[in-house]
């Protein structure tokens, strides 16, 4: 791997460079007191100075006067809204000319995307999407349609949040997979590698200086210290056993007591791909559309059969979403579905800990 060295004030210029290439660049701006991706045409749209304190319920930014655009861990959105999308239509029915019903489906090739500023527990998020979306026996072709239209250039993050375990979970901080270029940003810029080919050819345009070997050790040295800074932990990569085994612990009560299943984890997870389908119909009953949306395991319809809810109260509600984020989804993917982002922590509005109610549930093992 060589290692390059990106001044802070040629960050332009890689955006130029993508943006020649047909790419809509996106990256994290600061909107409504929050850190999130939205489309980007200049490095000053970064939010230079800027910190994020995050704690279970809370997420506060805070600036300063330095120059660094990436000195935060992360904000409410992953890679997931790109492309999954919160909503979509799939097919459209119409009324045809001799009465019958003729259906439409509604693929798209999307406008190819560059995302700037990806995380390392982002991207190992992305590998699970694609298990579930790409590596099935049916591929989804909306979300297929994204994704290879989407260039990832990653930053590995040097400041975590205190809601941040993405060590323990061994997705981060640093990135293993997943970008086509990767970045660690120092002070005065970035030390810079590809990870394809089509990042070697972008970067080949920027015409950059080797790093030195100072520079490489620093930004490897400072992902380093980002791990070892990071306090929270799940008990074990592998609940799965521990979990099964205690359906009716009564954690599950107490928990439950202070869960609004209000789905806010589900949504901000980077992982979870849970959706509803329904018909959207037009007015004049000539044409329906068959949607798809986002939905929660802590929502009563989602787990609804004919004539009763499968899961009728938040105990078990918030029951099936642990066990199967940290449990079953070994069954599934061979892996926990949590990549230790934290964002289920800081955004949950009484502040519910998944490490927490991990350790809670599985002391007895340890």
């Amino acid at each position: 791997m060589e290692n390059f060295f990106l001044p802070r004030e040629r960050l332009q210029v890689l955006i130029d460079a993508l943006r020649a290439r047909g790419f809509r660049c996106i990256g994290p701006q600061v909107r409504d007191a929050a850190i999130v991706y939205a489309d980007l045409d200049s490095a000053a749209q970064l939010p230079a100075g800027v910190r994020v304190e995050q704690a279970p319920g809370t997420y506060r930014m805070t600036s300063g006067a330095f120059a660094r655009q990436f000195a935060w861990a992360n904000g409410p959105q992953a890679l997931k809204p790109l492309l999954f999308a919160p909503r979509e239509t799939l097919w459209r029915a119409r009324r045809g000319a001799n009465g019958g019903i003729e259906f439409q489906e509604q693929i798209e090739e999307p406008a190819p995307v560059a995302i700037i500023g990806a995380r390392a527990c982002d991207l190992a998020a992305l590998a699970l999407q694609d298990a579930h979306f790409l590596e099935q026996e049916q591929i989804d072709a909306w979300y297929a349609a994204r994704r290879r239209n989407l260039f990832v250039v990653a930053v590995e993050c040097s400041h975590p949040a205190a809601t941040c375990f993405c060590a323990s979970t061994g997705d981060g901080p640093q990135v293993k997979q997943g970008s086509d270029i990767t970045l660690i940003e120092l002070d005065e810029g970035f030390v810079a590698w590809h990870d394809s080919e089509r990042g070697r050819d972008v970067l080949a345009v920027l015409d950059l200086g080797a790093a030195t070997a100072e520079q490489a050790e620093a930004a490897h040295a400072q992902t380093d210290a980002a791990a070892s800074a990071q306090t929270r932990g799940l008990p074990s990569r592998n609940l799965r056993n521990a979990l099964l085994a205690r359906l009716d612990h009564p954690r599950w009560n107490e928990v439950a007591g202070r869960c609004l299943s209000c789905g806010n984890c589900t949504s901000v997870c980077p992982t979870c791909f849970c959706h509803a389908q329904r018909e959207v119909p037009r007015l004049d009953g000539e044409v329906s559309e068959h949607a798809r949306e986002w939905d929660s395991c802590f929502t009563l319809g989602h787990g609804y059969l004919h004539g009763f809810a499968v899961r009728p109260d938040t105990r078990t509600r918030y029951r099936q979403w642990l066990v199967h984020k940290l449990g079953t989804w070994h069954d599934q993917y061979g892996r926990s579905g949590c990549v230790g982002c934290g964002r289920c922590i800081a955004w949950c509005p009484v502040g519910i800990d998944i490490t927490e109610e991990a350790a809670a549930l599985t002391e007895a093992e340890r």
